[in-house]
């Protein structure tokens, strides 16, 4: 129970307040330094982020999209034929405002029924590479051209992220063993 004496007042509060902010420690930065509760560490004991794209090709030479077919048949003739039917796996096709192939990265590599795909993974190559659209790619070992609840769920939240970068989800693109694809933009599903 609190007595009279015990109820904080403005005044009470506002000293106590003033004396919490006292006995915080302020960062030192004068000779590069500053301090935690118990070590001096220099600035160069920080991570440095760089981030790097090489793009050595020329526009000029590099393939265009301009179909689900032309997409999945650039995946497939890169994809490694010895994985395709054992595991799945999750890829990004790069492209430019023209929809030239700036480039396929593999974002996760998963067991037989699955893979986990880390949005800010893709986010993070897409912004990297001033890529202006993409194409999501994988793969379904079983040989099934049909989409999970799963990949119609992941294929969304992609494209809600990417409408904020401006950057244009063309299509989601499933490849089996045999060369096969189902497209989600033929199928009206994007």
């Amino acid at each position: 129970m609190k007595t009279a004496n015990s109820i904080p007042t403005e005044k009470n509060f506002k000293q106590k307040k003033a004396h919490a902010l006292d006995t915080i420690s302020k960062p030192d930065f004068s000779e590069g330094l500053f301090k935690t509760d118990n070590e001096k560490i220099t600035l160069s004991h920080i991570n440095e982020i760089t981030l790097s794209y090489s793009g050595s090709l020329q526009s000029g030479i590099l393939p265009s999209i301009t179909s689900s077919q032309s997409a999945a048949e650039l995946a497939y003739s890169h994809w490694n034929q010895n994985t395709i039917a054992l595991y799945e796996s999750f890829k990004i096709i790069l492209l430019n405002n023209s929809n030239k192939v700036k480039g396929i990265y593999e974002v996760s590599k998963g067991g037989i029924t699955g893979t986990l795909v880390d949005i800010r993974i893709v986010f993070a190559v897409l912004l990297k590479s001033l890529a202006t659209a993409v194409i999501l790619l994988h793969n379904h070992p079983s040989g099934t051209l049909k989409p999970s609840e799963a990949d119609k769920r992941l294929t969304q939240k992609i494209k809600t992220a990417a409408e904020v970068f401006d950057i244009k989800l063309l299509d989601h693109l499933i490849l089996v063993p045999d060369g096969q694809y189902f497209s989600f933009v033929d199928s009206g599903i994007l």
